[in-house]
């Protein structure tokens, strides 16, 4: 069988090892409308195997839908590889904004980058999340063009990037699953195919409970959690466990959570990190800041060396202001101190 020979690269390995290794191979089976392997099967007898009335269904003769197969996975395994590699750059090049007039933006950003997105509130700052999680390349509203390692990526690459290369958490996350916490980190920890994914789990969720007020455990149903609990597990569970290089992230201090320990999280796993925030200590925290009016980036700033010593000062005023909202939440009295 010509499928047989054209295989070889997996070394005859069982569909078991290839779902390891590529899970939406099975996608393949789906779409063709076939019965999906068995993990102790390899590609060569599965389609030797197959009934004539099944394979008739799919129009082809048994060594063309191998071969159909043996591409589709050779693709995939290509997708796959591009979207591991390391992103050692994000380039963003201007449009236009609200009016049409040029944006004049070429900012290049590599991992370990944190960049504030500031301007008021229908400035452009979401839209900018937006074209970067698209990838866009001129057929967004701004005509923006986004690169990754200072290539455009295509149509096909964008849509099997999806998911994979960008991280989104938005101001609003509510589950609708009925499952636990648990159930649902260690599904996730799984599909990582990691050493200890129970390990891994627990470690999110006490994340989690470091950065939300209220602590919850494995067994609370999803549907249960605040909106803030909500946001601090998957802020925990995108700093531990998604592989995704660039991470959106869209005010989040509006989330309820411990926002300055959120974001170092976030950036300690050498990620790029762009945050749409009103929060002047997210945005010094920030190396650089983009400004945001009428629909486009007006100045990218650095934080200067006063700033940064005014950052001092803010991290402590928020100290004692978080230490006022948790007397305020458990019922104390709310005293505020002159200096």
């Amino acid at each position: 069988m010509t499928a047989g020979k054209e295989y070889d690269g997996l070394g005859g390995r069982t569909f078991g090892a290839v779902w390891r290794e590529l899970p939406a191979c099975r996608d393949f089976f789906a779409v063709q409308g076939l019965p999906l392997p068995s993990p102790d099967q390899t590609p060569d007898l599965y389609f030797a195997d197959l009934a004539a009335d099944v394979l008739a269904e799919t129009g082809v003769d048994r060594d063309a839908l191998a071969l159909r197969f043996v591409h589709f996975a050779e693709a995939l395994g290509r997708m796959e590889t591009h979207a591991a590699q390391a992103v050692s750059s994000l380039t963003v090049q201007g449009g236009t904004d609200k009016t049409g007039r040029p944006e004049q933006l070429d900012l290049t950003l590599v991992p370990g980058d944190v960049v504030a997105l500031v301007g008021p509130t229908g400035s452009g700052k979401s839209r900018f999340l937006g074209d970067v999680e698209w990838l866009a390349n001129g057929d967004t509203p701004t005509g923006r063009r986004v690169l990754l390692n200072g290539h455009v990526a295509d149509a096909a690459a964008r849509l099997a990037h999806s998911g994979r290369l960008v991280a989104q958490l938005s101001q609003n996350m509510h589950f609708v699953m009925d499952m636990g916490v648990g159930e649902f980190i260690l599904a996730h920890a799984e599909s990582r195919f990691l050493a200890d994914a129970s390990r891994a789990a627990a470690e999110v969720i006490r994340l989690a409970n470091g950065l939300a007020g209220e602590a919850f455990d494995a067994a609370t149903p999803l549907t249960a959690l605040s909106g803030g609990q909500s946001r601090a597990l998957m802020i925990a569970d995108v700093a531990r466990l998604c592989a995704s290089p660039i991470v959106l992230v869209d005010e989040i201090e509006n989330a309820g959570i411990d926002r300055r320990q959120a974001i170092a999280l976030l950036t300690g796993s050498g990620k790029i990190v762009l945050m749409a925030t009103h929060d002047p200590l997210l945005a010094l925290l920030a190396s650089r800041r983009l400004v945001f009016a009428a629909g486009a980036v007006t100045a990218v700033l650095a934080t200067s060396p006063a700033e940064a010593l005014a950052l001092d000062g803010l991290v402590a005023l928020d100290t004692r202001l978080s230490a006022l909202r948790q007397d305020l939440r458990l019922g104390r009295e709310v005293l505020f101190a002159k200096e």
